[in-house]
């Protein structure tokens, strides 16, 4: 009916919170198992709790996930998109069967609800738990609470206001002046109302990114008619940019009163689905538009738009006027121009929103960043790691801290050996430790071996996502090694003596691509430094 807000998906809203039986969960959960949730699952559990994922009333089991994924379809027929699962690798996981209950918590312990387990199963290293969900508590955000709302609390705030028809754009970028002009005209064209509908599954610690989303929206809401937009945050996790997740979306879009979603208009480099334009492909494995039909849901497909400079407007490029002039900028454009700190026109983005963009993600040359050194025992690893760091703090603007295998073994890592998984955890924690630094816009300079791949490439993750990465790999040969090797390790590992031995008893796995390669066999250190420090000042970290 037009004259009231769209029914929740399957036509009731769950709710997996009792209060009243809070506390008793609470206390039966200190005598069962426990698993400790990552934010990612966090979100999804609390997505589940509130009902954005209404019908459904807990994880599923295997056979409903093999469902879903072949028919996209519930136990009762009802249209479903995609499997919502919980998976762990924690021991006790491994232990768990059907019939059982187990305590899911946050990081800090903090009791969130308990799982009646009615399927348990393998795939690979990850234990998969289903069953109904019984809910103690939301997870705790001390962040941004006043605009949170849960999909009850929304219903109950548009109802407040009136509201019957809303209109949602639920977003993982922020928003510039297109966005913002096609979700007014979106809004007016369809007589409706507009929820602004940030992303924010993320973690203090682990995904901060949001925080700079969020407060680019509250940077932009002032534009927006306070009488006819609502501002509040979405805690799902972050999923591809395809068909599937798009008709998720539009699920939780409904069950949060919302009959019509914008879908495309953020860069996005992958995904069968990421633009609006995708949605009347004819070649698609899935006929969206016609499936959020079956959802109830009316998706508003966002065009190319361009920037018409005589009208001083963003348009459809197939509504711009013949022969006016169109100006477009590029989402890798946008992104190279902030990084370099270039000037971003502005018909583009608003000055609030790039303001904040620049605070959380300034130019790379007043970004932190992290020199990341690997190679053999011998190779010149730690030697030019002191020389660097040397010529970096001569030239000061930013903190430098040198992580040295030999310095973090010292202070951070006494109690570990040089087994295979100890090696590991030391350069795991030698980059967490450069991470921090990193984050807070300082210059970290490790030199450790490194000699896994796969536990550099976890590094450089880590570290890229708060700030810059460059690896050095001192690719100085063995026999140049063993011939410097004033402490005669190499000789002892030869004879037997020290197991595990990189280079001679346990492989050095060469580095794909670094972005730097240096032979200390013939190159002296003032010159590689100096090679080092004009990679860092083409890469743009330093002027």
């Amino acid at each position: 009916m037009l004259n009231q807000l769209i029914a929740p998906y399957g036509g009731a809203l769950v709710n997996l919170i009792e209060p009243a039986t809070g506390d008793a969960l609470k206390q039966e959960a200190l005598g069962l198992p426990s698993l400790e949730l990552d934010w990612r699952q966090q979100c999804e559990l609390e997505m589940l709790m509130t009902g954005a994922y209404s019908p459904l009333t807990g994880f599923m089991t295997r056979a409903q996930c093999a469902r879903v994924e072949t028919d996209m379809q519930l136990d009762d027929g009802t249209f479903w998109p995609l499997p919502v699962t919980l998976g762990s690798r924690q021991k006790t996981a491994a232990e768990l069967k059907p019939g059982d209950r187990v305590a899911l918590r946050d990081g800090e312990g903090f009791m969130l609800a308990v799982l009646a387990l009615s399927d348990v199963w393998q795939d690979g290293d990850i234990r998969y738990l289903g069953g109904a969900v019984e809910g103690a508590a939301l997870p705790p955000h001390p962040d941004f609470a006043s605009l949170r709302a849960t999909p009850s609390e929304l219903r109950a705030l548009f109802a407040r206001r009136g509201w019957r028809r809303v209109v949602a754009w639920q977003a993982c970028q922020p928003m510039h002046r297109a966005q913002f002009e096609f979700c007014l005209k979106s809004a007016i064209e369809n007589e409706a109302n507009l929820l602004l509908h940030p992303q924010v599954g993320g973690d203090i610690t682990d995904a901060p990114a949001y925080f700079g989303l969020v407060r680019s929206f509250l940077a932009i809401r002032e534009r927006f008619p306070a009488a006819t937009t609502q501002l509040s945050l979405l805690p799902a996790p972050p999923r591809a940019a395809d068909a599937r997740a798009l008709l998720l979306r539009a699920i939780v879009a409904r069950n949060h009163g919302c009959g019509l979603l914008i879908a495309g208009g953020e860069h996005q480099a992958d995904g069968d689905c990421r633009r609006g334009e995708d949605l009347s492909r004819t070649d698609a494995d899935l006929p969206v538009a016609e499936l959020a039909g079956k959802i109830g849901v009316q998706l508003i497909a966002y065009p190319r738009m361009v920037y018409v400079e005589e009208r001083a407007e963003h348009l459809p490029e197939s509504e711009a006027p013949a022969g006016a002039r169109l100006l477009k900028l590029s989402g890798e454009e946008f992104q190279r121009r902030m990084r370099a700190g270039l000037k971003v026109p502005d018909w583009y983005s608003f000055p609030e929103v790039l303001g904040e963009l620049q605070r959380q993600n300034p130019p790379r040359e007043r970004q932190g960043f992290t020199v990341f050194f690997t190679g053999l025992s011998g190779a010149g690893k730690s030697t030019l790691a002191r020389a660097l760091t040397a010529r970096l703090m001569e030239m000061g603007g930013r903190s430098v801290t040198l992580l040295d295998g030999d310095i973090v073994r010292r202070h951070l890592s006494s109690e570990l050996g040089f087994s295979k998984t100890h090696r590991d955890i030391n350069v795991r924690r030698i980059g967490f430790v450069a991470s921090e630094i990193t984050k807070n816009r300082g210059i970290a300079v490790c030199a450790p071996i490194a000699p896994y791949r796969q536990t550099r490439r976890d590094v450089r993750a880590m570290i890229e996502a708060v700030g810059g990465f460059v690896e050095i790999h001192v690719a100085t040969p063995i026999e140049t090694c063993e011939l410097r090797d004033r402490k005669g390790l190499y000789a002892k590992a030869r004879a037997g003596l020290i197991p595990e031995f990189t280079g001679v008893s346990d492989p050095y796995e060469v580095p794909e691509k670094p972005e730097l390669a240096i032979d200390t066999t013939n190159q002296g250190i003032d010159e590689a430094v100096q090679q080092i420090l004009l990679k860092l000042e083409h890469e743009g970290y330093l002027r």
